[in-house]
Parts: structure tokens; C-alpha cells; sequence
């Protein structure tokens, strides 16, 4: 599923990475463990989190995820963005929850990585 696609499932908005609305999620994962993140995430993985800070570009980069969804509604500092601009990861926001967001896109066809 395209993130362009993504957008209006979880009723989000870019924060950055417009041009990179194209890449493909072949995979969802939600969670706010990082090394779960890590252990259990594939190449093309859209990860849904509640975490803001600079550790999860960190770990998009080392994973090669397809971009980041940040759900509640929350929002990262400026400096997370312009990381993420700087290493080609598109972010996302929503106000829903993690579990209705990872729900929206299993419905819609986006399957877990497990």
C-alpha cells in the first residue's frame, strides 16, 4: 500500500517526506519498543508510534522502513523532522490511537510483519 494511500485511511497529515508519498508498505508494525522494532520489522515497514524523539529515526534508518506514522496526535520537535528529511523518511501524524490506526490498515489490506 502506498503511503499516499495511507493518508486518508488514518486521516493523517505529512509532516515531511511529501516527494516520498510513492514508497510502498508491504508491512505495518505498531509499537513503542524500539528493539522489538528492530527484532521483528522488515524492509517496507510503516511503524506506528507513540515515540517522538530522536531514537526512532535512528532506528527507520537502520531498519529501512518505509516512513513513520505518529499517532495521538503527537508531534515531534523540529529537529526530528529535519533528521528525517535529511535521511529520506517520510512522517506522518494521526490522532487516532495505535490500535484503531494498526486496525484501519489490516482492514485495508496492509498485513502485520509477524
Amino acid at each position: 500500500m502506498r503511503l499516499s494511500q495511507i493518508l486518508p485511511v488514518l486521516k493523517a497529515e505529512v509532516l515531511c517526506g511529501t516527494k516520498w508519498l510513492g514508497r510502498e508498505a508491504e508491512t505495518v508494525y505498531g509499537s513503542d519498543l524500539l528493539s522489538d522494532v528492530l527484532a521483528f520489522t522488515t524492509e517496507e515497514t510503516l511503524l506506528l508510534t507513540g515515540l517522538t524523539n530522536i531514537q526512532v529515526i535512528r532506528t527507520a534508518e537502520v531498519s529501512d522502513l518505509a516512513g513513520i506514522v505518529f499517532v495521538n496526535g503527537k508531534r515531534p520537535a523540529v529537529e526530528i523532522l529535519a533528521m528525517a528529511e535529511e535521511k529520506g523518511i517520510p512522517l506522518l501524524i494521526t490522532k487516532l490511537p495505535m490500535y484503531e490506526a494498526c486496525g484501519l490498515l489490516y482492514q485495508n489490506g496492509l498485513k502485520g510483519c509477524m
